[in-house]
């Protein structure tokens, strides 16, 4: 991550359309396997767990790597292990394990809820095959993704579904959002009559939570990585910066702002690890720890932020400055697949 996320590639990435580096990919997947991680070796994976992708996810967020990777593997190809049949396993797993294919999952749409009673997108049978009609929102990197799972209704019928479909299906259209955090690569994709086919043949309701809930994981453990480097950065400058002949870091104020960014951060690490574990263990609270996990990452990561920002002084807004890249991020990762309240939320239903 080092040696291919510098600040200057991320910024240079951030004013490009792609929205990533397909030499980094290549290097990422077919070098490194990161792409493999969590995917069955039967399927052309490396076979690991949740935790060894969640301990990836920290280290992108914290060099703020720029890559198809959350949408892709974390989203995509869990999305198919959990709720595909065997066939569409051994279709779509390998592509996606080996990076030479990409995918995504359109499941929010523009009212920005990400609970399943906010799902409007229906799939209508015609002729033995479904066809997709609706609009989703806040689709990450669908622009560079071969394959789209798409969360939808089947007419007439109240459970949620998932369905998969190819970027260039006819009826599809792809267009860019205007973004504050220009490191992640949003979309909304419009649908009419795109053929699809069903993921698996049963009720997906516990496969579309369980998705989800990883995906929570996973982000915060992004979150926890981006809030360290904000962390240790603002530490290394505190300690640089002399005024009044002597380093900033040795006034009380800065120190308990320190004390305060090593709580917030240690704390949500501590979360988020957890949750990951959970799920490899198969623990019966695994979703609601994803959501605490997910809470404690998003307050744990902006309150960060504005310390950062706080210690950099006068710079530490400015363009310039590199702060404001994983403030952005902070932001954007906050509210991403449901804000702290809403996982809180759940986390009382799960407790109650």
């Amino acid at each position: 991550m080092s040696d291919h996320s510098s600040t200057a590639e991320v910024r240079r990435l951030m004013e490009d359309p792609l929205g990533h580096d397909p030499e980094v990919w290549r290097t990422l997947s077919t070098e490194v396997g990161a792409t493999a991680l969590h995917i069955p070796e039967v399927y052309g994976g490396a076979g690991f767990g949740i935790t060894e992708l969640a301990v990836a996810c920290e280290e992108m967020g914290y060099a703020l790597l720029c890559a198809p990777y959350f949408a892709s593997v974390v989203l995509a190809a869990t999305a198919i292990l959990n709720a595909g049949t065997e066939q569409q396993k051994q279709n779509y797993l390998p592509g996606l394990a080996a990076g030479t294919q990409k995918g995504t999952l359109a499941y929010a749409e523009r009212n920005g809820r990400w609970s399943a009673n906010a799902i409007e997108t229906q799939a209508t049978k015609r002729r033995g095959h479904y066809v997709l009609g609706g609009i989703k929102s806040f689709v990450p990197d669908a622009h560079v993704a071969d394959h789209v799972i798409v969360a939808a209704r089947i007419e007439g019928e109240s459970n949620l579904e998932l369905f998969l479909t190819e970027s260039d299906a006819p009826g599809m259209v792809i267009q860019p959002l205007s973004v504050m955090d220009e490191t992640r690569k949003l979309s909304v994709i419009e649908l009419t009559d795109v053929p699809a086919e069903r993921l698996g043949e049963t009720d997906k309701t516990m496969a579309i939570r369980e998705t989800l809930a990883i995906a929570a994981v996973c982000l915060a453990n992004e979150m926890v990585g981006g809030a360290e480097r904000l962390r240790t950065d603002a530490l290394a400058y505190a300690q640089m910066r002399v005024q009044f002949g002597r380093p900033i870091a040795s006034f009380q104020s800065l120190k308990h702002k320190a004390a305060d960014m090593l709580m917030d951060v240690e704390l949500a690490k501590s979360g988020a690890y957890h949750a990951a574990a959970a799920f490899d263990t198969g623990a019966d609270d695994a979703e609601a720890m994803a959501s605490l996990a997910k809470a404690q990452a998003s307050d744990a990561y902006m309150q960060t932020a504005v310390h950062a920002v706080q210690i950099n002084g006068g710079i530490g807004f400015t363009w310039e400055n590199d702060t404001h890249l994983w403030f952005k991020r902070a932001k954007s990762s906050s509210v991403f697949f449901g804000d702290a309240n809403y996982h809180r939320e759940l986390l009382i239903q799960a407790w109650t």
